[in-house]
């Protein structure tokens, strides 16, 4: 099982509404693909076609702060073990990523096109 991780800005009443969501609707929550029943996934699969007159670019890998890099390999590793993403490294249009630790214990990661993703830590 995996843990739940709670905004700390909810009231009392608003947790204990999403706490009962999670636990009705358990069937409709997945960490892996294999979880999700009826759902084929190469229908929730993507690729990235591009255009004949752009190429691929190679970027540089970025410089991580040691103090958080423990924290990212294992965020990495417990996506790659819950199946939500997989290695590409041989693909010269991999792009790195940018973590940054934020306070109430998310991570929010930055994107080469500067759009936040925010990640549970």
């Amino acid at each position: 099982e995996w843990p739940v991780i709670i905004a700390k800005d909810l009231s009392p009443k608003e947790k204990t509404n999403l706490i009962n969501v999670l636990k009705t609707q358990n069937k409709a929550i997945a960490w892996k693909l294999t979880n999700i029943k009826g759902i084929d996934p190469e229908f929730c699969s993507h690729k990235i076609l591009l255009e004949e007159e752009h190429s691929s670019k190679v970027q540089s890998q970025r410089r991580v702060n040691p103090k958080i890099h423990d924290v990212i390999k294992k965020e990495v590793e417990k996506l790659l073990d819950a199946g939500l993403i997989y290695t590409i490294s041989d693909r010269p249009w991999v792009s790195p990523i940018h973590c940054v630790p934020k306070k109430g214990g998310m991570t929010v990661i930055k994107n080469d096109e500067n759009e936040l993703v925010l990640l549970a830590s």
